[in-house]
This record gives C-alpha cells, structure tokens and sequence, in this order.
C-alpha cells in the first residue's frame, strides 16, 4: 500500500488529516507533518522521515505538499530525489487528499505515481466559485514566444551579439542562505518578475541535488539557474543577457562582495536570512553573523552598497546598522 504524507506551513496539514479522516476513519501508512513558525528545513525533513519509517512498506511514498517551492515541498523532494518510485503533488486541497484516500483504497496495488496522476484533475475540479461566471476562462496556450531562449538562451546567440542594452538587469540580489523557497517563489519573485532566478554559490554549483531542487522550486514561467561566482561575472560581461531580467540569491555577504569585486554591479541588497552556524550571534530572529559577516556588510556599507532588511516584501524594512550593531556587541560578549 503507498504510504501518504500531507506536509505544510502551520498547521494546515494537520487539519486536512483530520477531515479527510471524518470521512475515511482512521488511515494507515497516512502521515501528516507541519513547519512550525520557529522551525527550519531540518527540522520538518526529520518529521518526514520519521513519518516513513512509521509505513508498513517504504517502497511507496506520495507526498502531497501545500506550496510548490516552499521549504516542505523542497525537503520532500530531498527524499523523493532519492527513491524512483516516490511522487510529490503539490497545491494541496481537501479533494486532493479525498482522491488520493480513495484511489488507494480502490486499488491496493495502485503505485504512488499512479495516484499522483489522478489526483490533479480533482483538486482542480475542486475551485469553484459561486457565482459560477466568476470563474476566470480557460486561456487558449499562448504561442511560444521565446523560442530562442528555450532553445539554450544565450548559448544559441553567436558570440558578440548584443541584445537590448547588452546589460544584465538585477530586479533583486538577495542574501538568504535558504536560497529559493516559498517566500521568494511566492512573495519576491511575483513582485519582482523576473525572467531568471541564478542562484550564485560555488558550493551549490558543484552540488547536483541542492541545483536540481532548485530548478524545480521555480515558480511556472521562471527558469531557476545555478553557476559559481566566475561564471556568473561572465555572465555580467555578456551582452547577449541584454534583455534577461535575474534575480540573483547568495547565500552569504562574502560571496556578495567576492561578486562585486569581480565586476557584478549591485548597489542594493536585499537581506532575508542567514542561519545559524557555530561561532555565530543572533542578530534577530532569522539574521545569525559571525566576525567575518559584520566585516564583510561594513565593508559593502562603505563600497556604497544599500541594504533592504526583509523577509519578504510586505515587511517594514529593518535597520541594517542597529542590526550590526547588535551583532558586533553579541560578539565582543563571545570573546570575553
């Protein structure tokens, strides 16, 4: 039998459950697991783990997720990556989980992949609006209108050629050791629309796992790329990116500033989160420094660089300086 795991921000999944099983009963090999507020990427991953170890069999698993790109769909497909038979499905809605209840129900030998199939067309079918004319038509597919870009981009553009201005546009450069998950997929990327989202990071490049999650946390319509910093500051000097619009993640200010320093024109920063690592203070609730990251932001503060403190683009931006501040005292305590 597949084993089923319901994952969200809050509590969500954990109310889901409890309909879905007002209208089952109690389910075997059904798991639900939440993100809590104060709660990281480990954290939620260690809940599904447990979850499956829990199923009579783990040779199937389905997830199905809240958000497509948030930090519970990203750690479930960590595990997915893994297992050839495993599916994720995300958008979860009360007729998603009823399908998926009933499919394994009607067919025991059913595989994971089988019931992610169908459970899409229900969870759709599951939006309605009442009045019934309030739902939006059913757009015609649009032509495809960038043939050339998604054909290989720039690489298919003979060398020297200039597109637009021959410039890069950076809509947003962004620090956020997180990189791309639910809040930029959902806050900064439709504020921003870029057409690229390049995840800038020598060590995430030469990870294949972390670069495919990355790919595939992109929201629909926006390509999601990873390249070390060199190649990115190629990038920069090409002129056939004349007409792309990035938004760039990095997951620390060193390698801002190593960006900078090797020609990336940024001006303004946008500062999310930086986790915790051993050696590090708390400078709030989702910005942790050491040493070398209170040097590194004073030394971008004196190159003219401007910092933009949010998590996402509703906040009311933080005071950069105070923060620094903060973190400097924390650390000069550490040393004493």
């Amino acid at each position: 039998m597949v084993g089923i795991v319901l994952a969200s921000h809050g509590g969500f999944a954990d109310g889901i459950a409890q309909s879905a099983q007002m209208l089952f009963g109690e389910q075997n090999n059904f798991a639900h697991v939440i993100l809590k507020p104060d709660e990281g990427p480990d954290d939620i991953r260690g809940k599904m783990e447990k979850a499956i170890a829990s199923f009579d069999s783990q040779d199937e698993v389905l997830f199905l997720v809240d958000l497509w790109g948030g930090t519970p769909f990203n750690q479930a497909n960590g595990l997915v990556e893994k297992h050839d038979k495993w599916a994720i499905v995300a958008g979860m809605n009360l007729p998603m989980v009823v399908q998926a209840l009933t499919e394994r129900m009607m067919d025991a030998n059913a595989t994971a992949r089988q019931i992610a199939t169908k459970v899409v067309e229900p969870a759709k079918d599951g939006i309605k609006t009442k009045p019934s004319d309030l739902m939006p038509k059913t757009a015609a597919p649009a032509a495809a209108a960038d043939k050339g870009s998604a054909k290989g981009g720039a690489k298919s553009i003979p060398e020297g050629t200039v597109i637009g201005d021959g410039h890069i546009k950076y809509v947003l450069a962004r620090i956020d050791s997180r990189l791309l998950h639910g809040q930029v997929a959902t806050g900064w990327i439709p504020a921003m629309k870029p057409d690229r989202v390049i995840v800038v990071s020598d060590s995430v490049a030469k990870d294949d796992l972390r670069k495919s999650m990355i790919r595939e946390a992109a929201p629909a319509g926006v390509k999601a790329h990873t390249v070390p910093l060199k190649k990115m500051e190629e990038i920069a000097k090409d002129p056939r990116f004349g007409n792309t619009h990035a938004l760039l993640l990095f997951e620390n200010p060193e390698d801002v500033l190593r960006a900078i320093k090797g020609g990336i024109n940024l001006k303004d920063i946008n500062v999310g989160s930086m986790s915790y690592k051993e050696g590090d203070v708390n400078a709030n609730n989702v910005l942790s420094m050491n040493q070398e990251d209170v040097d590194t932001f004073r030394e971008l503060e004196k190159m003219g660089v401007k910092f933009d403190v949010r998590k996402v683009p509703s906040d009311a931006p933080g005071n950069m300086d105070a923060i620094l501040k903060k973190a400097q005292n924390l650390l000069d305590e550490q040393k004493k």
